[in-house]
């Protein structure tokens, strides 16, 4: 994971736009969850606990099993945030992070949605704040972060 994949001004933006959204990460990863099933709702099934099938994403979002996973997305979030400046030293927990979710049948592919997701919650948490410095700083971010989790998918074949 490059060290240097943001700008110093960009990692303040970063630093500055997640003080306004990590306080309530629940409510903020709630806006970023509805959107990723409002965006493709065949991404509901991957989302099972006790063998439990949700039957819409309302359900699944108001399940306190699902809320404890939105903690740990937000979580990720903020680690990535916090090591702006040595983003490489999560390159091992993302990589297996990556691998988790090819395990439990995510595609690569999915993670584009989610990225449009994470800029919608943010543009909905910050209104105005949210221009279009910020939206790249965090895109950058995002994007490195998917980079390393990626190589989860390289390690494993498709399916395995």
């Amino acid at each position: 994971m490059e060290s240097g994949a943001l700008s110093r001004a960009q990692q303040a933006l970063v630093r500055e736009s997640w003080q306004r959204v990590r306080g309530d990460p629940v409510q903020h990863g709630t806006v970023l969850f509805r959107r990723l099933f409002d965006l493709d709702p065949d991404l509901l099934p991957l989302f099972q606990y006790n063998c439990k099938q949700f039957a819409s994403p309302q359900e699944c979002l108001s399940a306190p099993e699902f809320l404890d996973h939105i903690r740990k997305v937000m979580l990720v979030i903020d680690a990535a945030v916090n090591q702006l400046e040595n983003l490489p030293c999560l390159e091992e927990y993302l990589y297996n992070l990556g691998k988790k979710h090819q395990a439990v049948g995510v595609k690569v592919e999915s993670f584009s949605t989610v990225g449009e997701s994470l800029l919608y919650m943010l543009e909905n948490c910050l209104g105005t704040a949210f221009c279009p410095d910020v939206r790249e700083a965090w895109t950058k971010l995002y994007d490195a972060v998917v980079k390393a989790m990626r190589h989860g998918w390289d390690t494993l074949p498709e399916g395995d």
